[in-house]
């Protein structure tokens, strides 16, 4: 990134890349668990799938709200304080300490600060709307990333990049590819895939999440400190 012409440019796609991974990441969450286990078709085959069509595009829309809200209230909040973009020293220090300190506290180096609502959304929600509302109800509930408890800290370094664009469409587009990542693991409820058989690949690999999502802050964080220093 140091020898980039573009500087910014290059921080865009690393920070897109990472706040995609951190979505996906975000699955290995009790929320995660739930929406895949709950937003299902109603029975097996390309009738039922067909029909499961609208519980997927409203959650999809509900992402697309949630990640409007937020980022305009982010991107304000960093206008507010003067920001113009992640390539300054200051807001490449701040990032690099998170990433550290982050990254290290999913590695089990060290243990920080974990704020969040720990809640889910209501599960009861389902004997009292259609399911393409309730696809709609908790894309929103996630999308907003802080009603509900998200088990990775990238969404921490994500949020402040938001707030460090100053911009609010740029603050919006940071935080729609963070809800990218989160909406499209529920696209596995089109393949003829059984809920017990999904649930169980997650906690196999619920260990081998933490340590990616720990690399992915530590690598960040060290190359954002290296480009806060030269």
């Amino acid at each position: 990134m140091s020898q980039s012409a573009d500087l910014t440019g290059a921080l865009w796609a690393v920070i897109g890349v990472a706040a995609l991974a951190g979505g996906v990441l975000s699955t290995w969450s009790p929320c995660g668990y739930s929406s895949i286990s709950l937003l299902r078709p109603n029975g097996r085959g390309v009738k039922a799938a067909i029909g499961w069509l609208p519980t997927f595009a409203m959650h999809g829309v509900g992402y697309a709200v949630g990640a409007v809200i937020l980022g305009t209230l982010l991107g304000a909040i960093g206008a507010l304080a003067g920001f113009t973009g992640f390539a300054s020293t200051v807001a490449l220090s701040v990032l690099a300490i998170i990433g550290l300190l982050y990254g290290a506290h999913q590695l089990d180096f060290l243990r920080v600060p974990y704020p969040q609502r720990r809640a889910q959304v209501p599960h009861d929600a389902r004997n009292r709307f259609p399911k393409w509302v309730i696809g709609g109800l908790y894309g929103l509930s996630l999308g907003l990333d802080y009603l509900t408890y998200v088990q990775t800290p990238l969404l921490y370094m994500m949020t402040l990049a938001a707030v460090f664009t100053g911009h609010i469409p740029a603050a919006i587009a940071v935080i729609a590819l963070f809800n990218l990542g989160r909406y499209l693991p529920v696209a596995v409820n089109l393949l003829p895939c059984k809920d017990y058989a999904i649930q169980a690949w997650l906690a196999r690999n619920q260990e081998r999440a933490a340590i990616a999502d720990g690399a992915i802050l530590v690598a960040l964080g060290a190359a954002f400190a290296v480009l806060a220093l030269i």
